[in-house]
């Protein structure tokens, strides 16, 4: 008995070893390139020093769970940088062994990373909604963890027509990233039979937004910019730079909801979500960050949950093996919306569940009941592939 034990340990320990030295090691880059902007409205919404690599240091604790039982390990660097830094921080991450650059930023500073990178990394778009970038500006090595502004507008087109709010009137900012949301909300309105009564454009004068004397203008102003519209249902804001939709509610000449950038908003994620499993999953992140998740952080934690699933399934460390998996019909991963979540393989956008979030509750989440796909309901949300203008070889 004893040498049967001697040899069943030797056996282990020789195991162990060859384990050990086949050890894959998978490293990625969180890369966020802060660009200068205006403060927020609402001191609430000061982005934390931590937004994103919170969410990265989660996901990275939970792909060691995984990897130490697959002899694999993972490695996460953070990197925050001004845009005329971001080339080469990123340079110095492949250099030192990073395939996987997760990738904080807007669309332009998205497409340079990729087009540097090349085919020395995968690049994972965890921001930027720009749908220029899953159709005429695809690259083969960039997916997308983020969804596209049509897939968030889309979600709340369907919610709106399912309470058979049909009749919009549409308030869009004067930025160009106003103009391309009020995009896509107009092509959701004709995608899904809204009409849209009334269009508007708030222009901004550049004046100080929070002052002492901030309300008593705003309470003077938003009833005279929102008076005379035809009869409507809801108010769409679009206003992704954050300039007036929050002083829309409560403020309209007419008593109607307000949606979009404010009041009932389409988001990846949101600190009130607890269904499906997500109670605990946030508890942990509040555990290890102090705070509360945003959509950055868990479009991160996703990212690198992905690189994990793909690494674990496949046994590899190799970036094109891992995105061929990741593109394929096998690929799959849970993320506490309810839905096992898939990558769309004709231009890298990953499928996700859009919530409907208010302030403070979790109000719906887009598909929703009865509009149909034939692949899968998730494609009723965003472009589609008959649409698609990313025309990649392979894809």
């Amino acid at each position: 008995m004893r040498w049967v034990l001697v040899i069943c340990v030797i056996i282990s320990d020789l195991s162990g070893a060859a384990f050990a030295a086949e050890k894959q090691v998978i490293s990625a880059l969180v890369l966020r390139v802060d660009t200068p902007k205006t403060k927020p409205i609402s001191r609430l919404d000061l982005p934390p020093d931590d937004l994103g690599f919170a969410g990265g240091a989660l996901a990275t604790e939970d792909n060691q769970t995984t990897g130490r039982f697959m002899g694999q390990e993972f490695v996460t660097a953070n990197v925050a940088v001004p845009p005329d830094g971001a080339i080469a921080a990123m340079e110095k991450a492949i250099a030192d062994g990073a395939q996987y650059i997760v990738v904080l930023a807007d669309a332009p500073m998205v497409l340079k990373l990729a087009d540097a990178a090349g085919d020395r990394a995968l690049v994972l778009n965890a921001l930027a909604p720009d749908d220029a970038l899953r159709n005429d500006n695809c690259r083969a090595n960039l997916l997308h963890i983020a969804p596209s502004r049509a897939m968030l507008t889309d979600a709340l087109a369907q919610f709106l027509i399912w309470k058979k709010w049909n009749r919009w009137f549409l308030v869009e900012g004067s930025h160009p990233e106003d103009k391309a949301l009020a995009d896509a909300y107009r092509r959701a309105a004709r995608k899904f039979g809204a009409k849209i009564v009334e269009q508007r454009v708030f222009e901004d004068t550049g004046g100080a937004r929070r002052t002492d004397s901030g309300h008593v203008q705003v309470q003077k102003q938003i009833p005279v910019f929102t008076q005379r519209a035809p009869d409507y249902d809801v108010m769409i804001a679009a206003d992704e730079a954050d300039i007036f939709a929050v002083y829309l509610p409560f403020h309209t000449w007419e008593a109607r909801p307000v949606a979009g950038s404010t009041g009932l908003r389409p988001a990846t994620w949101h600190p009130a979500q607890e269904a499906w499993g997500a109670t605990q999953f946030q508890r942990r992140f509040e555990k290890l960050n102090g705070r509360y998740m945003r959509p950055e952080d868990y479009q991160v934690w996703l990212a690198l949950r992905v690189l994990s699933e793909a690494a674990t399934r496949t046994r590899s460390d190799r970036h094109d093996v891992l995105e061929k998996y990741l593109l394929g019909d096998d690929f799959e991963i849970a993320a506490f919306k309810g839905e096992k979540l898939t990558f769309r393989p004709w231009n890298g956008q990953l499928r996700q569940p859009i919530l409907l979030v208010g302030a403070r509750v979790l109000v719906s989440v887009s598909p929703q009941e009865g509009f149909l796909h034939q692949v899968s309901q998730l494609d009723t949300l965003g472009i589609d592939q008959p649409e698609s203008g990313c025309h990649l070889e392979g894809r």
